[in-house]
């Protein structure tokens, strides 16, 4: 169920830059009738999937050097598989971008949500899936589409230290712990 907010409008936007992503500066006049200046990054929506494998018990993650990380000076977390849609459906994009990063062969895809990345500052929308796979279907290398310098390393983790890692906030990349948290939510019976 949503809940109504006063309407508000976009009463102009300007381009600041176009590459990768599009910034946008807007104005928008509030409900109160002010009118005020907003930043917006514009890149389309994306897909994410977090690959388990209920029988040995692990669950696949990816690391990728993230400029956002390297800010900061710290290690890139742990990401569940994601990529842009690109105008593709989530459900169909998916399936490339799985076996371009991990390797991976997906089967049936488990909806979880679609998620708001960064409502207050980003268009982008990100659908979650949960997928359960079996050591036969990890049939490539992963690591990212070639020619794009992704440099990705795929990591099967046991799926108690997937909880751990959620339970105690190591866990940072948020559509990663979304998915965790889903995955012990909507199946239990992995942790019994």
């Amino acid at each position: 169920m949503t809940t109504p907010t006063p309407a508000a409008r976009i009463v102009s936007r300007e381009v600041v830059f176009q590459g990768w992503y599009t910034f946008l500066r807007l104005m928008v006049e509030m409900p109160d009738g002010a009118v005020v200046d907003r930043e917006l990054l514009h890149r389309g929506s994306a897909v994410a999937v977090l690959p388990y494998d209920p029988v040995r018990r692990v669950a696949m993650l990816i690391t990728q050097p993230r400029p956002g990380a390297l800010f900061h000076g710290v290690p890139s977390p742990y990401e569940a598989i994601a990529g842009s849609l690109d105008g593709a459906d989530p459900a169909t994009r998916i399936v490339p971008e799985a076996m371009e990063e991990g390797g991976l062969r997906l089967g049936r895809l488990e909806p979880i949500t679609n998620m708001w990345s960064m409502v207050p500052v980003s268009t982008e929308r990100v659908q979650l899936y949960l997928a359960a796979y079996e050591a036969a279907d990890v049939i490539g290398p992963g690591g990212g589409a070639e020619g794009e310098h992704e440099n990705i390393l795929v990591h099967e983790i046991g799926l108690d230290d997937l909880r751990d890692l959620a339970m105690s906030g190591a866990l940072e990349d948020a559509k990663t712990l979304i998915l965790a948290q889903a995955l012990l939510l909507r199946h239990p019976e992995l942790w019994r």
